[in-house]
C-alpha cells in the first residue's frame, strides 16, 4: 500500500510538473526579455544560458516551487517565498545586490532622481506629532501659509498624532501624485482653533547640495550629499554664485557622502578636469571595460582644491576624490573612505520589482581598485567602521597597513593605495574626546531637538524680529547660562547621565551645536553648516593647509593641466 501511495506521489509531481514546465519556459523567457530591454542589444537569451545547467539550477528551483504549492502542508505565500529567495541570493554575490520591491521602488529611487510628489514640508515627529521643520520655499505648503512650527494634527480630517503615527505613515498620507489635494488641520501657536488647508500636491525638488558659502575672502565650501540627478547643476550655480563673492579657492566636503550616480561623478570631477582626462573606468566579467573622461569647459579648473572625506564617503564621492587625486589636481583631507568599487546596474522583474545586480567593477585613473574586501559576509562588512575605530585607524593613520602590491602612482608619481578605500593625503583623526559617551546620548535621546523645537516654540516670532540676517545671528545670538540650564535638565528628564567629566570640556561645542540648529530652523540647514563649520577640525586643518603653499607646490597642482599624459594606464 506503501509503495502504491509513493507511485501515486511520484505520478503527481511529474504531472504537475509536465503541466507547468511549458508556462515556466515561457515565464523564464518573458524574463530574460525584460532584462534583455534597454541594456544590450549584443545580448541574446541563448547567451544568457551559456553555462547554466537547467536541472541543477531552473528545473530544479521551479519543481521546488511546485512541490511547496502543492503538497505543503499549510497554505504558503508564493510571491512572498520567492521574494525572500531572491533576497538570500543577492546578499550571497556581494553586500551591494540588492533587490527592491515594486512597493518600495519609488522611494528608494526618490533621493536620487532629485524630487518627489507631496505637499513640500520638512517635518520630523516630535512627541507623537508631526512637526512642520519648514515648508518647501515656493511648494506647496509654502504657497498656502503652512509655517515653520505648525503641528499638524488632522489629515483629511484622519487623527495624525499618537504612537501610531510614523514616518510611514506621514509619506502615505501626506505624498502623493501632482495635481491632487489634501486637507490638513494644524495647531500654530498663539491660535485658539485649529487652521484648516486645502494643499494640492505637486512636485517637490530634492537638493542633493547640503551646504555653499565663503569661509573667508578667498576660500568658499562646498558640501555635497549624495550624486543624484539634480547635483551638477546645483553644483555649479553654488560654485557660480560663490565665484561672485571672490572665490578663489575650494574646500569640496563629501565627508557622510554615499555615492549615487557615476555620471552625476563624472560631471561634477569634469569641472576639475581639462577635457579628455581619465575620470574612472569600469570592468567585468560580462562587462567590457568603459572609460569615462572629463568632458571638458570645467567651471573650476585652476585654483586651490582641497577634497574632504572620511569613512562615510563612498562609491561616487570615491570616484570624484580618487580621479583628483590621481591626477594631482586636489589635496584629499580626512580619513579613509569606505570602499565600494562595485557598480550596479537595474533589472526590472516581471512584476514590476527590481533588482540591482553588480555587474563590473570601477577603478580609478591610476588602475585602483577601491573595493575592501567582503568575504566575511554582509554583516562583518558593514560592521567594518566599528572594527576601525576599535583597531585605532579612526585615531592614528599609522594603524593602517597596505601591502605593496596595492602600491600605484599618481600623475606626479605620488604613491596612492587601492584595495580598500580612498587614503587622503592629510590624516585628521577622529575626535573622540568631543563626541564622547555624552555627546551620543544627547543625539540619540533626542535632546538637541526636543530643547530646539521647545524654545523656538515660545521664541520663534522674537527671534524672526530680533535678527534680520543670518550674519547678525553669527554675530549676536548667544546661548545663555540660563538656556542651557533647560537643555542638560531635558537632558536629565531622558535619562541622560551628564557627568562633568564629559560635560565641562564640551560646553562650548554643545552650545554651538544648539546654535546652529536654531539657526537650521530660523533660515535654513545652509545655516547649519556655516556655524559649526568654525569648529569643524577637519574644515580648519584645510583652512591651514590653504595658507600654505608648501603641499601643494610639492604636488605642482597648478602645472598638471597642459603636458600630462592622458591616462596614466
Amino acid at each position: 500500500m506503501q509503495k502504491d501511495e509513493n507511485t501515486l506521489h511520484l505520478r503527481q509531481i511529474n504531472l504537475f510538473k509536465e503541466r507547468s514546465m511549458n508556462k515556466m519556459k515561457k515565464s523564464m523567457m518573458l524574463v530574460v526579455l525584460t532584462l534583455l530591454v534597454g541594456f544590450s542589444a549584443n545580448v541574446n537569451a541563448q547567451d544568457m544560458w551559456k553555462g547554466m545547467n537547467p536541472n541543477e539550477t531552473t528545473k530544479k528551483y521551479s519543481t521546488l516551487l511546485l512541490l511547496i504549492n502543492n503538497f505543503y502542508v499549510d497554505t504558503v505565500n508564493m510571491p512572498h517565498l520567492v521574494e525572500k529567495a531572491i533576497v538570500a541570493t543577492l546578499r550571497d554575490l556581494d553586500p551591494h545586490s540588492t533587490y527592491i520591491s515594486k512597493k518600495d521602488l519609488e522611494e528608494a529611487e526618490a533621493p536620487l532622481q532629485g524630487s518627489f510628489e507631496g505637499i513640500g514640508i520638512t517635518f520630523q515627529l516630535f512627541k507623537d506629532t508631526i512637526l512642520v521643520v519648514a515648508p518647501v520655499p515656493g511648494g506647496p505648503s509654502d504657497k498656502v501659509g503652512i509655517m515653520a512650527g505648525d503641528k499638524i494634527l488632522k489629515v483629511n480630517g484622519e487623527k495624525a498624532y499618537g504612537p501610531s503615527i510614523t514616518n510611514e505613515w506621514v509619506m502615505s498620507h501626506l505624498r502623493g501624485k501632482k495635481g491632487t489635494k489634501v486637507e490638513v488641520s494644524v495647531y500654530r501657536k498663539g491660535v485658539d482653533h485649529l487652521i484648516d488647508f486645502t494643499i494640492v500636491r505637486d512636485k517637490i525638488p530634492l537638493k542633493s547640495l547640503d551646504a555653499a558659502f565663503m569661509l573667508n575672502k578667498n576660500t568658499g565650501y562646498i558640501k555635497l550629499g549624495r550624486f543624484a540627478s539634480t547635483s551638477h547643476e546645483e553644483f555649479n550655480q553654488a560654485l557660480d554664485s560663490l565665484k561672485k563673492q571672490g572665490l578663489k579657492n575650494l574646500i569640496f566636503d563629501l565627508r557622510g557622502n554615499p555615492g549615487g550616480y557615476l555620471s552625476a561623478a563624472q560631471q561634477i570631477a569634469s569641472e576639475f578636469l581639462p577635457k579628455g582626462k581619465l575620470i574612472v573606468y569600469t570592468k567585468g566579467e560580462h562587462s567590457p571595460r568603459q572609460n569615462y573622461y572629463a568632458m571638458g569647459n570645467g567651471h573650476f579648473p585652476e585654483g586651490k582644491l582641497i577634497v574632504l572625506i572620511n569613512e562615510g564617503s563612498a562609491s561616487a564621492s570615491e570616484i570624484t576624490s580618487g580621479a583628483l587625486q590621481d591626477w594631482d589636481r586636489a589635496l584629499l583631507v580626512g580619513r579613509r573612505s569606505f570602499g565600494k568599487g562595485l557598480v550596479q546596474r537595474p533589472f526590472r522583474l516581471p512584476d514590476g520589482s527590481v533588482i540591482r545586480l553588480t555587474v563590473a567593477r570601477y577603478y580609478t585613473p591610476s588602475g585602483r581598485w577601491i573595493q575592501k574586501p567582503y568575504n566575511d559576509g554582509v554583516k562583518a562588512y558593514y560592521n567594518d567602521i566599528e572594527r576601525r575605530l576599535q583597531h585605532g585607524e579612526l585615531l592614528h593613520a599609522d594603524s593602517i597597513h597596505f601591502p605593496d602590491s596595492l602600491k600605484y602612482q599618481t600623475s606626479m608619481g605620488r604613491t596612492v593605495y587601492g584595495g580598500g578605500g580612498i587614503m587622503p593625503d592629510v590624516f585628521v583623526p577622529w575626535d573622540s574626546t568631543r563626541y564622547n559617551e555624552l555627546y551620543s546620548a544627547l543625539i540619540r535621546k533626542g535632546v538637541f531637538n526636543t530643547y530646539v523645537n521647545e524654545y523656538l516654540d515660545g521664541h520663534r516670532a522674537t527671534l524672526h524680529k530680533q535678527y534680520k540676517s543670518l550674519n547678525q545671528y553669527i554675530k549676536n545670538y548667544k546661548v545663555t547660562e540660563a538656556d542651557f540650564k533647560v537643555f542638560l535638565q531635558d537632558a536629565k528628564k531622558v535619562s541622560v547621565a551628564v557627568v562633568p567629566e564629559e560635560l565641562d570640556p564640551n560646553i562650548n561645542f554643545i552650545k554651538l551645536q544648539i546654535k546652529a540648529l536654531i539657526a537650521r530652523d530660523l533660515f535654513n540647514q545652509n545655516a547649519y553648516y556655516e556655524i559649526v563649520s568654525s569648529s569643524d577640525r577637519t574644515v580648519n586643518r584645510a583652512l591651514q593647509i590653504m595658507k600654505s603653499n608648501k603641499l601643494f607646490e610639492q604636488m605642482d597642482i597648478q602645472d598638471t593641466f597642459p603636458n600630462k599624459k592622458e591616462d596614466p594606464n
